[in-house]
């Protein structure tokens, strides 16, 4: 029994640094939230979101102005990501609200105490920015490419409707000639036919008329 007991590995558990600053952070604001400011509680909560956020800033092409990652105080601090969204404190002042301003109205994103959560939906947010802009730029240079010239064959785009106009005016006058002639064709066979036939008659007796 000991012998199992002396090979049974430990779990180790594993530590961070960062997770435990942030800890000590959290509880600190909230034993002060009495004393300080509403306004500086809230912008210190903000703040620990963006150091979260930090790395991902970083990422973000440096072309790329769309974004403005900035905590603008005020009457309600907030945590500005992009010109219509943004993030601000909650009612209950420890919840984080992620907010983006529409043409129909504000929109919340994401409202949650985690801050994990928050920095994640943040995230994959400018993702899918980045990859909207992305394909708008690509959407843009298309209709560009389209309205300078066609890309396979080289021809203006001008130039290939007046083709295909005038291909398709062809088209017609060729069916319609086929028509007539086909309709002259039996016209002339139905003469002759009955020609033919007055013919043998008047052959045959000669002598009616």
């Amino acid at each position: 029994m000991s012998e199992l007991h002396d090979n049974v590995v430990p779990h180790e558990k594993v530590r961070s640094l960062r997770d435990s600053i942030r800890k000590v952070r959290v509880a600190e604001m909230e034993r002060t939230d009495v004393v300080v400011g509403l306004q500086e509680s809230e912008k210190a909560r903000l703040e620990l979101l963006s150091e979260e956020l930090i790395d991902v800033f970083k990422e973000v092409p440096e072309d790329d102005d769309q974004f403005a990652f900035q905590i603008v105080p005020g009457t309600q601090p907030r945590l500005w990501i992009d010109m219509t969204s943004h993030v601000l404190m909650g009612r209950d002042c420890h919840s984080y609200r992620f907010v983006k301003e529409t043409r129909l109205g504000r929109m919340v994103l994401l409202e949650t105490a985690d801050i994990d959560d928050m920095a994640d939906c943040i995230t994959e947010y400018i993702a899918e920015r980045i990859i909207e802009k992305e394909r708008a730029l690509e959407a843009d240079w298309m209709l560009s490419r389209i309205h300078r010239q066609d890309v396979p064959t080289g021809k203006r785009l001008g130039q290939l409707k007046q083709e295909n106009a005038g291909k398709a005016a062809l088209a017609r006058r060729n069916k319609t000639r086929d028509f007539f002639i086909m309709i002259s064709g039996l016209l002339l066979g139905t003469v002759l036919g009955a020609a033919g036939l007055v013919a043998l008659a008047l052959y045959a007796n000669p002598f009616t008329t």
